[in-house]
């Protein structure tokens, strides 16, 4: 009769700490250093270091240099509208956000982009990939599809922080959704790279199609977010009442 292989140390470890986190601590908590860790255990501190890596990996916890690990709120519940700005958003919700800028060139862009800005052939659009972080720890990573015409000289101005900031700084161009797609999907190596995910941990993407105030489409953008610390909120306003409805400004 086989015997079943036990989990390694690291993960018995982690399962310990996954269970005390969930019952012994809430949001904003700081756990013992992994020292400490390593010393009530009675196991080395790189065995503590990969039980971290996993409840990290779990968006139980993050790290900030300086200040150790930190319990985090397993779940933001983010507002969707029309006129939803991230950084407002996340700022009323009290939580420090930093957007960085991964890549940005003019790109082919995928058959669904090509066909909302009704290009034909091989048109290029410029493609700006941005990774936003919450408290110090990777939430949402998004591909923004601009048409270069609307943007002239952006790959020499921007360097990070709010595209919708910047777009209204540089351009004068203040934009809200025509509509938005949220579907689920399982992360590919590169959103488990960017986002500290499992590979195929579950994903949010909404796909947003963004006009300016003609009605002309100058951005689609398809965010992907972790399932495991994000939900979105969406509000349907009452129109059957008079001048109900949302407030685009």
């Amino acid at each position: 009769m086989s015997r079943q292989k036990e989990p390694p140390v690291y993960r018995q470890l982690a399962d310990t700490l996954t269970d005390r986190v969930r019952s012994d601590y809430t949001a904003g908590d700081l756990l013992p250093s992994e020292s400490e860790l390593a010393e009530h255990f009675g196991v080395n501190r790189h065995t503590v270091r990969r039980a971290l890596d996993e409840l990290v990996a779990a968006g139980l916890v993050t790290r900030h240099q300086g200040r150790g690990t930190q319990v985090v709120d397993r779940r933001l519940d983010y507002r969707l509208s029309a006129g939803s700005k991230v950084t407002h958003n996340l700022a009323e919700l009290g939580m420090a956000s930093e957007t960085r800028c991964l890549s940005q060139e003019l790109e082919v862009p995928p058959g669904t982009v090509a066909q909302r800005f009704a290009l034909q052939g091989q048109a290029r659009l410029l493609h700006v990939k941005t990774l936003r972080y919450v408290d110090g720890s990777p939430l949402v990573m998004i591909s923004h599809w601009f048409d270069p015409r609307r943007v002239p000289a952006w790959v020499e101005r921007y360097r990070g922080g709010s595209t919708r900031a910047f777009l209204d700084q540089h351009y004068g161009l203040r934009l809200r959704r025509r509509q938005a797609r949220i579907e689920a999907l399982a992360a590919c190596a590169d959103d488990a790279r960017w986002l500290l995910c499992a590979l195929h941990a579950p994903l949010l993407q909404v796909t947003s199609d963004n006009i300016d105030s003609t009605g002309a489409l100058v951005e689609v953008s398809m965010s992907r977010a972790r399932a495991d610390r994000l939900s979105y909120h969406i509000d349907f306003p009452n129109s059957d009442f008079p001048n109900a409805g949302e407030d685009f400004s």
